[in-house]
């Protein structure tokens, strides 16, 4: 029987290493001193100075990290929730305590089978959710004060609406254009939200950020031109622009889309909406650390997403959401191989070309309900994603 586990704990355990005399090459030899001259004399201990207390091996394991100890045989794991020893290809083993954990069994499911080292809930001892006071919210966002805090948030596609009276139906049907969000007129509700949001990047300890980030070691900015994108790449228009630019200055002021980002014991954190979402409207811009695919082809991060395909596959890239990132990070996945899971799709995501950048837009396909959960089909471009776990 097979049992899978997650890592060799490289990075969090103690490995302690014993040469044996034979297995040490000989060094060239220098003749030294038995005491340089920079040295102080020894001081022998006094015969009357008390003996010198050792800690008991108990506290040092105690304040110790753990080790990984493998056993010899692991035919009798069994899953600590559902008590079953079935289906053992499914099983995680806890680099800790060394219990066995179903994929599907834990809260929220595990996916894929996680590279590294891992921990069962019970010994990840994960940090209490944390508030944000209104003061702490606005440093975290970076939110730009304004002095009129009763601008009404117009696009310029009203105006040419208003404009367009004489202009025959058949042409305004010719393409749907992306509509701002509607953030909610009460401040004290847009800080509600924005809290949510900053709890749960703390607690993944990551950074906020609604741009695309290049760091060092990864894939450059000169990296991300559209023009790379095999079979090229189709390109935002003008009037969606200006939409998602309204959009941009709304977030910068603090006018926030109206979503508000839960803990589910099944599904982990993920985004409901806070009022009606309107089909077609603009919800996020998908953001984080651009890297190239093939720095992560071992990389267990299930929130990645495709930035460009690549003519070459090699200059291919990926967005990482594992250090920074916005409100779309936590929006979750359906499980597309059922009807069922296929009926909560509600928003889907987007490749554009944005003055000659690729970026990855949010947009709802559909009208979405006040408490209703937000979702999108992993599976948009080339590769198979393993839904069939999802709820």
């Amino acid at each position: 029987m097979a049992v899978e586990r997650s890592g060799s704990g490289v990075g969090e355990t103690h490995n302690f290493y014993f040469h044996s005399p034979a297995t040490i090459m000989p060094a060239a030899r220098r003749h030294v001193s038995p005491r340089r001259r920079t040295e102080a004399p020894r001081r022998l201990p006094s015969p009357s100075s008390p003996p010198r207390k050792l800690r008991p091996m108990s506290e040092i394991l105690a304040r110790a990290k753990y080790a990984v100890v493998e056993r010899a045989e692991y035919s009798d794991i069994i899953c600590e929730q559902c008590g079953s020893g079935e289906r053992p290809e499914e099983l995680l083993l806890c680099d800790k305590c060394d219990k066995g954990f179903h994929m599907r069994c834990l809260r929220p499911i595990v996916v894929r089978i996680p590279i590294g080292s891992w921990l069962c809930p019970k010994c990840s001892g994960q940090k209490p959710i944390r508030s944000f006071s209104q003061k702490k919210i606005i440093d975290f966002f970076k939110i730009q004060k304004t002095g009129d805090g009763k601008k009404k948030c117009t696009s310029n596609q009203d105006t040419r609406k208003r404009r367009r009276r004489s202009v025959s139906l058949v042409l305004l049907k010719k393409r749907r254009r992306l509509l701002p969000f509607i953030p909610s007129e009460d401040p004290k509700q847009r800080l509600k939200q924005m809290g949510t949001l900053a709890s749960a990047l703390t607690t993944m300890q990551m950074e906020f950020s609604d741009e695309l980030t290049y760091s060092s070691g990864m894939a450059p900015r000169s990296a991300n031109q559209a023009k790379f994108e095999n079979g090229g790449m189709q390109v935002l228009s003008k009037e969606d622009m200006e939409t998602l630019e309204l959009c941009r200055a709304m977030s910068r002021r603090g006018e926030c889309p109206p979503f508000i980002v839960v803990f589910d014991s099944c599904e982990g954190y993920t985004v409901e909406a806070d009022a009606q979402i309107k089909d077609m409207t603009f919800i996020s811009e998908y953001t984080g650390d651009v890297d190239y695919i093939r720095n992560r082809e071992n990389d267990d991060c299930d929130s990645m997403m495709t930035l460009l395909l690549a003519t070459n596959p090699s200059e291919s890239l990926v967005i990482c959401p594992d250090k920074r990132g916005n409100i779309a990070r936590f929006i979750n996945g359906i499980n597309n191989h059922t009807p069922e899971g296929k009926k909560k799709l509600n928003c889907k995501c987007v490749r554009y070309s944005v003055n000659g950048e690729c970026r990855v837009l949010l947009v709802a396909t559909r009208d979405i309900a006040k408490g209703e959960r937000l979702y999108y089909d992993y599976n948009g471009y080339e590769h198979e994603y393993p839904t069939h776990h999802f709820v």
